[in-house]
């Protein structure tokens, strides 16, 4: 009996030696059959798996990415209203309206033919509306008929700083600079600390600076113009497209303003450092345009404002853009009317012959 039962215990080790090898190999095989039986859903389970993982993924989850994909929609609502951004700042293409006028996006505006005094374009000629840092040029005339020293240095203090907007400047507390330079970027790049000082180093100081402005004014006919300070950053500066056409006309006779505003760029050293400041009218750059005269102006209540004495098939055109909608909308306006004077002097030169004929 022992040798039997030790026979039937060796065949049963055998066979089960044989069975689990049999699974081994079964276990080892699976995943290669696997594959090479179900290539579809293999291809199909990296979609699931994606899905699986930005559900359960803290580094992704749904939630936010779902946010992320929500967002543009009201940021660009918020930060350009109605933005007037696609046509308006579509490089100045020129729409007519049915009288053959362009349309122009600027809240108001006034162009005139500077020697004949023809009023060419108007809309809200007459509105009294904030003039941002347009005032930089009665502030330069201001300076410029006190007689004062050009080369004598003016000093950027506390009260230079601008409490009002809180707009920042590259002129730092201390900065040096003569005041043929300050009125320069004041002029040039808009420097707000520049104007302040300019008129804080006026005979009498600030107050009696603003009253010269004022004076100004009334001398040339400005009727609808107020002034409160010498950057522009106070809303209460005031004046309507008409009375601006004449800043801009008087302003042409001051060589140093007519320099000074067109010009391109400047370096200037301040502090030891060499700092670059660029006109903020990117118009005084291209060879299409012979500008005589320039001034940007932005604050809120003003919108984006740009005017300007320009050259046109030999004419001097003075042009008037107050509260535009959208950053580039004021010089897309001004395309707007350098194409339709362009067009209608072409129209001139077709008519011309039939007329003679007839």
């Amino acid at each position: 009996m022992k040798p039997r039962f030790l026979v039937h215990a060796l065949i049963a080790t055998a066979l089960i030696h044989v069975g689990s090898h049999a699974t081994a190999e079964t276990a080892v095989r699976k995943p290669v059959k696997a594959e090479a039986v179900k290539p579809a859903a293999k291809t199909a389970k990296p979609v699931a798996k994606t899905a699986k993982t930005a559900k359960t993924s803290p580094a992704k989850p749904a939630a936010p990415k779902n946010k992320v994909a929500a967002k543009p929609a009201p940021k660009k609502v918020v930060a350009r209203p109605a933005p007037v951004q696609t046509p308006a700042d579509d490089g100045g293409a020129l729409e007519l309206d049915a009288r053959g006028n362009p349309l122009l996006r600027s809240a108001a505006f006034y162009v005139a033919n500077q020697a004949t005094g023809e009023v060419l374009l108007e809309r809200n000629g007459s509105a009294v509306v904030p003039i941002a840092s347009i005032t930089k040029l009665m502030t330069a005339m201001v300076v410029l008929e006190a007689g004062l020293s050009l080369s004598e240095e003016l000093v950027i203090n506390t009260e230079d700083i601008d409490q009002l907007k809180g707009t920042g400047s590259r002129l730092s507390l201390g900065t040096r600079l003569t005041r043929e330079e300050m009125l320069r970027l004041a002029l040039m790049s808009s420097e707000n600390r520049a104007a302040s000082a300019l008129g804080r180093h006026y005979p009498g100081g600030l107050r009696a600076f603003v009253d010269a402005m004022n004076v100004k004014a009334r001398l040339l006919g400005m009727s609808d113009t107020r002034f409160h300070d010498s950057s522009g950053l106070n809303p209460a500066n005031v004046s309507s497209p008409r009375d601006l056409a004449r800043l801009v006309t008087a302003s042409a006779g001051y060589p140093l303003i007519r320099e000074f505003s067109t010009t391109h760029e400047r370096h200037v050293e301040i502090n030891g450092r060499l700092l670059r400041f660029g006109n903020t009218n990117a118009l005084v750059r291209s060879p299409d345009w012979e500008i005589s005269v320039s001034k940007t102006g932005y604050i809120s209540e003003a919108g984006r404002c740009l005017v300007m004495q320009a050259w046109m098939h030999q004419q001097p055109v003075v042009i008037v853009l107050m509260d535009s909608a959208g950053r580039y909308t004021r010089t897309a306006d001004a395309q707007r009317v350098r194409k339709w004077l362009d067009l209608q002097a072409a129209e001139r030169v077709a008519a011309g012959p039939k007329a003679r004929q007839g």
